[in-house]
């Protein structure tokens, strides 16, 4: 016979009851209740009302320690002031209360309410409280907690319409509200107005149930040629090309999902194709065509997920002309964005494009007809009407050019193209091969020639044989 059975099938405590609690067997030196306050016995009850502080009560041991939690799947001995959570599992809360006035003072609590305090999340270790309230009472208020402790950060619900009231009174077996866990609830005896009187026999407990959820969920974008569903994290595509993008969503967490929001942005050098999203989900696992609220800033909300269930989004998109890119690699990434009560994660695939800017138009030489020269020009410039690939047409006596050869100071004349090509080796200077030879110097001798006076003799004849022949010659003028 548990705890349970025994206050719903016994007019009075039993030691049956003591012996489930022993169980449990809590210290109460390590137990965080308050607030600090006057403790009774059971022969010795309180003559004022006040609330659970009857330390060997052998139904329950010391109420102070009124709040106790276990997994729900366990049996009642289970119940303990700390418990290890596990994602996904279901607990289970137990709140005794106890007006401590002795019986024959007839005094009635009023206004009795009893409040549950949850954490939202509990990563590490996090207490849980219980709060039993009377403005008769005296402290007005109580408390007790528990302690949750987990290796991963865990979210904590209460389970809805899992609240019940256990006594021996007519409330036996109802369902509180749920606001157990925000404002608080009436407790009571006969009905639930929040009068309980002095004594055992009016005493009782509350359950409640809560889960230790994981919200987890993942997504991934993807790309691919469009219609081919080759999906990779990034493809190259051609300016002007059509491509498919392909979102998805899965809640790999132990709680449901609402209201899933997806969203999805384009780059600039994209647009959307009006009307191509499909959403596939559990209710469509083959698509539906869906709106185009994805591309939008609200994005599109696809419905509610149970763990382990998944959706997908497909729609096309449109790559810009080539002039929108600039030469060379253009990655362009498209960001998906999944919305949850839990948060938002993003995903990204990129598209590239690869513009050439500097290759170099294929050139070819011809004959222009219009100046009889070889030209080059762009094979797409090519025009039969001015142009001939016979270069022979082009063909003329080479100019020919006077030049100095400086490596042997010769002036030569050569074709201009060679010395246009060769002006290492020739110039136009001539003078640099000016070859008029130079006119020898006398040689001075070593020593000047001795005179003496026939030396002297022979100049004076030399000088007046001169003079003669100049008489001579105006003479025979004169006679003519």
């Amino acid at each position: 016979m548990n705890i349970f059975t025994s206050l719903k099938s016994h007019p009075y405590v039993t030691s049956t009851i003591a012996a489930v609690l022993a169980v449990v067997g809590i210290a109460g030196g390590v137990l965080a209740w308050g607030p600090s306050r006057p403790t009774f016995t059971i022969e010795e009850p309180a003559d004022y009302i006040t609330f659970n502080s009857i330390t060997n009560n052998p139904a329950y041991g010391d109420e102070q320690n009124f709040f106790r939690v276990k997994p729900a799947d366990a049996d009642n001995s289970a119940y303990s002031d700390t418990v290890a959570l596990e994602p996904g599992k279901e607990y289970q809360g137990y709140v005794y209360y106890h007006n401590n006035a002795a019986a024959n003072l007839g005094l009635v609590a009023t206004d009795t309410t009893m409040r549950i305090e949850l954490p939202a999340v509990v990563d590490g270790s996090a207490t849980t409280n219980a709060f039993i309230n009377s403005p008769d009472a005296q402290p007005v208020e109580v408390f007790d907690d528990a302690t949750l402790t987990s290796s991963s950060a865990l979210a904590i619900r209460m389970v809805p319409g899992s609240a019940t009231i256990h006594s021996r009174g007519a409330v036996n077996g109802q369902t509180l509200d749920d606001s157990l866990i925000t404002d608080g609830v009436n407790l009571g005896y006969s009905k639930l107005d929040g009068d309980i009187p002095g004594c055992s026999e009016y005493a009782g407990y509350v359950t409640f149930r809560f889960v230790a959820d994981q919200p987890n969920f993942t997504v991934e974008k993807q790309v691919s040629k469009h219609g081919e569903n080759t999906w990779s994290e990034s493809y190259t595509a051609q300016p002007g090309e059509t491509v498919d993008f392909l979102l998805k969503y899965k809640n790999t967490g132990t709680t449901l999902q609402k209201d899933v929001v997806v969203k999805d942005t384009l780059p600039t050098g994209m647009s959307y194709v009006a009307g191509s999203s499909t959403l596939g989900n559990p209710t469509n696992p083959q698509g539906v065509k869906t709106s185009d609220e994805v591309i939008t800033t609200t994005g599109l909300n696809i419905g509610s997920y149970n763990p382990g269930q998944n959706a997908w989004i497909i729609f096309s998109a449109k790559v810009d002309g080539k002039d929108a890119f600039e030469c060379g690699t253009n990655t362009l990434t498209n960001k998906q964005t999944v919305e949850t009560d839990n948060g938002s994660k993003s995903d990204t695939a990129d598209v590239i494009i690869k513009k050439k800017c500097d290759e170099k138009p294929e050139k070819i030489e011809v004959c222009d007809l219009t100046t009889n020269k070889v030209i080059t020009i762009k094979k797409d410039e090519f025009d039969e009407k001015k142009h001939s690939t016979d270069l022979s047409k082009c063909q003329k006596t080479p100019e020919n050019v006077k030049v100095c050869d400086t490596t042997n100071n010769s002036i030569v004349t050569i074709d201009r193209s060679t010395y246009e090509n060769n002006k290492d080796r020739y110039t136009d200077d001539l003078s640099k091969c000016d070859t008029t030879p130079t006119p020898e110097q006398p040689t001075t001798p070593s020593e000047l020639p001795k005179t003496g006076a026939s030396d002297t003799f022979m100049s004076l004849l030399g000088l007046g044989g001169l003079t003669y022949a100049a008489v001579m010659y105006v003479t025979s003028r004169r006679s003519i």
